[in-house]
Protein backbone atom coordinates (compact mmCIF):
# COMPACT_ATOMS: atom_id res chain seq x y z
CA UNK A 1 0.00 0.00 0.00
CA UNK A 2 1.47 3.36 -0.52
CA UNK A 3 2.39 5.15 2.10
CA UNK A 4 -0.47 8.25 1.36
CA UNK A 5 -3.07 5.69 1.58
CA UNK A 6 -1.64 4.47 4.75
CA UNK A 7 -1.40 7.86 6.17
CA UNK A 8 -4.83 8.20 4.98
CA UNK A 9 -5.74 5.57 7.11
CA UNK A 10 -4.09 6.62 10.29
CA UNK A 11 -6.01 10.03 10.48
CA UNK A 12 -9.09 7.76 10.06
CA UNK A 13 -8.30 6.06 12.90
CA UNK A 14 -7.14 9.34 14.81
CA UNK A 15 -10.76 10.88 14.26
CA UNK A 16 -12.16 9.58 17.26
CA UNK A 17 -9.34 11.69 19.19
CA UNK A 18 -10.03 15.02 16.81
CA UNK A 19 -13.38 14.49 18.09
CA UNK A 20 -13.22 14.46 22.01
CA UNK A 21 -10.47 17.77 20.91
CA UNK A 22 -13.98 19.12 19.18
CA UNK A 23 -11.46 20.13 15.88
CA UNK A 24 -13.63 17.32 14.30
CA UNK A 25 -16.87 18.45 15.08
CA UNK A 26 -15.72 22.47 13.93
CA UNK A 27 -14.82 20.77 9.72
CA UNK A 28 -17.89 19.03 9.85
CA UNK A 29 -20.41 21.92 10.56
CA UNK A 30 -18.39 23.99 7.92
CA UNK A 31 -18.51 21.37 5.47
CA UNK A 32 -22.50 21.10 6.40
CA UNK A 33 -22.14 25.07 6.33
CA UNK A 34 -20.34 25.06 2.85
CA UNK A 35 -22.86 22.15 1.52
CA UNK A 36 -25.66 23.68 2.12
CA UNK A 37 -24.62 26.91 0.50
CA UNK A 38 -23.88 25.62 -2.21
CA UNK A 39 -26.79 23.40 -2.77
CA UNK A 40 -30.16 24.45 -0.46
CA UNK A 41 -30.51 22.63 2.98
CA UNK A 42 -32.73 20.20 1.72
CA UNK A 43 -30.28 16.82 1.47
CA UNK A 44 -32.67 14.84 -0.31
CA UNK A 45 -31.91 17.60 -3.48
CA UNK A 46 -28.33 18.15 -2.09
CA UNK A 47 -25.70 15.03 -2.35
CA UNK A 48 -22.89 17.14 -0.62
CA UNK A 49 -25.48 17.70 2.32
CA UNK A 50 -26.98 14.24 2.74
CA UNK A 51 -23.00 12.55 3.24
CA UNK A 52 -21.94 15.68 5.36
CA UNK A 53 -25.03 15.23 7.50
CA UNK A 54 -24.22 11.37 7.97
CA UNK A 55 -20.64 11.63 8.40
CA UNK A 56 -21.14 14.33 11.06
CA UNK A 57 -23.64 12.09 12.69
CA UNK A 58 -21.58 8.78 12.15
CA UNK A 59 -19.14 11.16 14.70
CA UNK A 60 -22.23 11.71 17.17
CA UNK A 61 -22.30 15.45 15.94
CA UNK A 62 -25.28 16.95 18.09
CA UNK A 63 -28.50 17.41 15.83
CA UNK A 64 -28.62 20.87 17.05
CA UNK A 65 -25.44 21.72 16.18
CA UNK A 66 -26.39 19.87 12.57
CA UNK A 67 -29.53 22.01 12.02
CA UNK A 68 -27.81 24.73 13.18
CA UNK A 69 -24.79 24.35 10.14
CA UNK A 70 -27.35 23.95 7.64
CA UNK A 71 -28.95 27.25 8.79
CA UNK A 72 -25.96 29.39 8.78
CA UNK A 73 -25.67 27.83 5.46
CA UNK A 74 -28.75 28.47 3.94
CA UNK A 75 -28.72 31.94 5.72
CA UNK A 76 -31.29 31.26 7.90
CA UNK A 77 -29.08 32.50 10.94
CA UNK A 78 -27.41 35.07 8.92
CA UNK A 79 -25.10 35.11 6.01
CA UNK A 80 -22.36 32.65 6.04
CA UNK A 81 -19.38 34.67 4.74
CA UNK A 82 -17.44 31.39 4.30
CA UNK A 83 -15.61 30.87 0.95
CA UNK A 84 -13.69 27.53 -0.33
CA UNK A 85 -10.18 27.66 -1.55
CA UNK A 86 -7.40 25.07 -2.39
CA UNK A 87 -4.02 26.20 -1.37
CA UNK A 88 -0.69 24.37 -3.05
CA UNK A 89 2.44 24.20 -2.34
CA UNK A 90 5.98 22.37 -1.43
CA UNK A 91 6.79 20.20 0.78
CA UNK A 92 9.96 18.08 1.97
CA UNK A 93 11.37 16.05 -1.05
CA UNK A 94 9.31 18.16 -3.52
CA UNK A 95 5.95 16.53 -2.69
CA UNK A 96 3.09 18.38 -3.93
CA UNK A 97 0.92 19.39 -1.02
CA UNK A 98 -2.95 20.97 -1.69
CA UNK A 99 -4.82 21.74 1.13
CA UNK A 100 -8.58 22.57 0.82
CA UNK A 101 -10.11 25.31 2.95
CA UNK A 102 -13.07 26.74 4.05
CA UNK A 103 -12.62 30.48 5.84
CA UNK A 104 -14.04 33.30 6.77
CA UNK A 105 -11.65 35.44 6.82
CA UNK A 106 -8.99 34.75 4.00
CA UNK A 107 -5.58 36.75 5.17
CA UNK A 108 -5.50 35.22 8.45
CA UNK A 109 -6.13 31.97 6.66
CA UNK A 110 -3.55 32.18 3.79
CA UNK A 111 -1.08 33.70 6.42
CA UNK A 112 -1.59 30.39 8.33
CA UNK A 113 -0.92 28.19 5.86
CA UNK A 114 2.04 29.74 4.54
CA UNK A 115 3.64 29.78 8.07
CA UNK A 116 3.10 26.05 8.93
CA UNK A 117 4.98 24.99 5.22
CA UNK A 118 7.61 27.69 6.20
CA UNK A 119 7.88 26.13 9.41
CA UNK A 120 7.92 22.34 8.20
CA UNK A 121 10.13 22.42 5.44
CA UNK A 122 8.19 23.36 2.31
CA UNK A 123 6.70 26.88 0.32
CA UNK A 124 3.56 27.66 -0.37
CA UNK A 125 3.28 28.52 -4.15
CA UNK A 126 1.45 29.91 -7.00
CA UNK A 127 -2.32 28.59 -7.99
CA UNK A 128 -1.97 25.80 -10.63
CA UNK A 129 1.48 24.77 -9.63
CA UNK A 130 0.98 21.26 -8.11
CA UNK A 131 -3.21 20.82 -8.42
CA UNK A 132 -2.40 19.20 -12.14
CA UNK A 133 -0.85 16.57 -10.53
CA UNK A 134 -3.66 15.48 -8.91
CA UNK A 135 -6.84 13.87 -9.59
CA UNK A 136 -11.05 14.33 -7.97
CA UNK A 137 -12.21 10.91 -6.91
CA UNK A 138 -14.87 9.03 -4.97
CA UNK A 139 -13.27 6.97 -2.52
CA UNK A 140 -15.30 4.83 -0.26
CA UNK A 141 -13.26 2.91 2.75
CA UNK A 142 -14.87 -0.73 3.98
CA UNK A 143 -13.76 -3.05 6.19
CA UNK A 144 -12.48 -6.79 5.16
CA UNK A 145 -14.71 -7.80 8.03
CA UNK A 146 -17.69 -6.79 6.39
CA UNK A 147 -17.51 -8.51 3.19
CA UNK A 148 -15.86 -10.86 0.88
CA UNK A 149 -13.69 -9.51 -1.81
CA UNK A 150 -15.22 -10.92 -4.79
CA UNK A 151 -18.41 -9.81 -3.09
CA UNK A 152 -17.99 -7.02 -2.97
CA UNK A 153 -15.98 -6.27 -6.18
CA UNK A 154 -19.30 -7.66 -7.97
CA UNK A 155 -21.56 -4.82 -6.00
CA UNK A 156 -19.47 -1.96 -7.44
CA UNK A 157 -17.88 -2.34 -10.58
CA UNK A 158 -21.86 -3.44 -11.81
CA UNK A 159 -22.34 0.21 -10.21
CA UNK A 160 -19.83 2.06 -11.94
CA UNK A 161 -16.96 1.92 -9.59
CA UNK A 162 -13.18 2.07 -11.60
CA UNK A 163 -11.08 -0.36 -8.84
CA UNK A 164 -11.57 -2.02 -5.71
CA UNK A 165 -8.11 -1.64 -3.72
CA UNK A 166 -6.83 -4.68 -1.98
CA UNK A 167 -3.19 -3.88 -0.53
CA UNK A 168 -4.33 -2.63 2.78
CA UNK A 169 -4.74 -5.67 5.56
CA UNK A 170 -7.37 -4.17 7.08
CA UNK A 171 -9.50 -2.16 4.53
CA UNK A 172 -10.67 -2.16 1.06
CA UNK A 173 -10.51 1.05 -0.88
CA UNK A 174 -13.45 1.40 -3.46
CA UNK A 175 -12.28 3.70 -6.14
CA UNK A 176 -14.70 5.52 -8.96
CA UNK A 177 -15.20 8.72 -10.54
CA UNK A 178 -17.54 11.88 -8.95
CA UNK A 179 -20.21 11.37 -11.40
CA UNK A 180 -20.56 8.09 -10.26
CA UNK A 181 -20.03 7.96 -6.52
CA UNK A 182 -23.52 8.63 -5.48
CA UNK A 183 -24.57 5.04 -7.27
CA UNK A 184 -21.32 3.52 -6.14
CA UNK A 185 -22.17 4.10 -2.61
CA UNK A 186 -25.74 3.61 -2.41
CA UNK A 187 -25.56 -0.18 -3.93
CA UNK A 188 -23.34 -0.64 -1.17
CA UNK A 189 -25.82 0.47 1.44
CA UNK A 190 -28.20 -1.68 -0.70
CA UNK A 191 -25.91 -4.93 -0.42
CA UNK A 192 -26.29 -4.46 3.53
CA UNK A 193 -22.12 -3.57 3.52
CA UNK A 194 -21.06 -1.43 6.32
CA UNK A 195 -19.24 1.48 5.12
CA UNK A 196 -16.28 3.24 6.76
CA UNK A 197 -15.56 6.07 5.16
CA UNK A 198 -16.98 8.24 1.88
CA UNK A 199 -15.72 11.34 0.50
CA UNK A 200 -15.13 12.88 -2.66
CA UNK A 201 -10.79 13.30 -2.36
CA UNK A 202 -8.01 14.11 -4.87
CA UNK A 203 -6.07 11.44 -5.83
CA UNK A 204 -2.09 11.66 -7.22
CA UNK A 205 -0.90 10.87 -10.28
CA UNK A 206 2.65 10.19 -9.48
CA UNK A 207 3.98 9.99 -6.37
CA UNK A 208 7.60 10.93 -4.92
CA UNK A 209 8.99 8.45 -2.97
CA UNK A 210 10.69 9.67 0.14
CA UNK A 211 13.95 8.61 2.76
CA UNK A 212 13.13 8.78 6.13
CA UNK A 213 14.09 12.66 7.18
CA UNK A 214 11.96 13.87 4.48
CA UNK A 215 9.10 11.25 5.84
CA UNK A 216 9.10 12.63 9.42
CA UNK A 217 9.17 16.40 8.10
CA UNK A 218 6.39 15.42 5.69
CA UNK A 219 4.08 14.00 8.33
CA UNK A 220 4.43 16.83 10.82
CA UNK A 221 3.47 19.24 7.91
CA UNK A 222 0.48 17.50 6.70
CA UNK A 223 -0.74 17.29 10.31
CA UNK A 224 -0.14 20.49 11.21
CA UNK A 225 -2.15 21.54 8.09
CA UNK A 226 -4.88 19.05 8.83
CA UNK A 227 -5.06 20.52 12.27
CA UNK A 228 -5.77 24.26 11.15
CA UNK A 229 -9.08 24.80 12.07
CA UNK A 230 -9.48 26.35 8.58
CA UNK A 231 -8.25 23.32 6.81
CA UNK A 232 -10.46 20.40 5.33
CA UNK A 233 -8.48 18.05 3.76
CA UNK A 234 -5.21 18.14 2.62
CA UNK A 235 -3.36 15.77 -0.15
CA UNK A 236 0.16 15.07 -1.37
CA UNK A 237 1.49 12.69 -4.09
CA UNK A 238 4.54 11.06 -1.64
CA UNK A 239 5.06 7.65 -1.56
CA UNK A 240 6.29 6.44 1.63
CA UNK A 241 7.32 3.08 2.94
CA UNK A 242 5.76 0.71 5.65
CA UNK A 243 9.05 0.21 7.23
CA UNK A 244 9.65 4.25 7.78
CA UNK A 245 6.15 4.94 8.51
CA UNK A 246 6.85 2.55 11.66
CA UNK A 247 10.13 4.16 12.26
CA UNK A 248 8.84 7.49 12.50
CA UNK A 249 5.47 6.25 14.92
CA UNK A 250 2.78 6.47 11.85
Amino acid sequence: MSGHSKWHNIRLRKGAQDARRGSLFTKLAKEILMAAKAGGGVPDNNLRLRFAIQKAREASMPNDNIQRSIQRGTGELGEANFEEIIYEGYGPGGVAVLAEVATDNKNRTVSNIRSIFTKHGGRLAESGSVAYRFRNIGRITIARSAVEEDALFEVVIEAGAEDVRTDDPENYEVICLPEDFSPVRLAIEAAKITILNAEYTMEPLDTVQLDEKDAALLIRLLDKLEDDEDVQKVHGNFDISDEILAAIGG
